[in-house]
């Protein structure tokens, strides 16, 4: 049951509202015209003052006739690219020719590191963590 439902339920005592239920029936929720604006005295002379003000300084109450230009988005024709490139050659796997590195060592949680003496293997192999 939705939210709007519940509250319906609860204001009205009834399921019986149905799937097209309006705004009207939720507290607090007014979709419904507009409340007579409430003015303070004295809003005709400031209103009278303000017209008086637009009116020196040349505003007037239609709108301008100017619109800006729209730009060229044009670039020229498109160009597309109907050729289909060829396969390549696969290229040579890169490969350790050295000798300072003797192999990968595993250590905790699986991680790889490379091994550079026989003691640093030797270490990694005794580390219980």
């Amino acid at each position: 049951m939705s939210i709007m439902v519940k509250q319906c339920v609860r204001q009205l005592g009834s399921t019986t509202i149905g799937i097209n239920m309006s705004m009207h029936m939720i507290r607090g929720v007014q979709v419904h015209g507009k409340s007579k604006v409430k003015r303070k005295p004295g809003w005709r002379e400031a209103e009278a003052r303000h017209a008086a003000f637009l009116k020196k300084m040349g505003v007037t109450g239609k709108k301008s006739e100017y619109r800006a230009p729209m730009p060229d988005y044009n670039t020229g024709p498109r160009v597309t690219s109907d050729a289909i490139p060829g396969t390549c050659p696969k290229g040579k796997a890169n490969e350790y020719t050295g000798d300072y590195i003797i192999g990968i060592g595993t250590m905790h949680k699986s991680n790889m590191v490379p091994v550079t003496r026989k003691e640093d293997a030797k270490a990694m192999a005794k580390m219980r963590r």
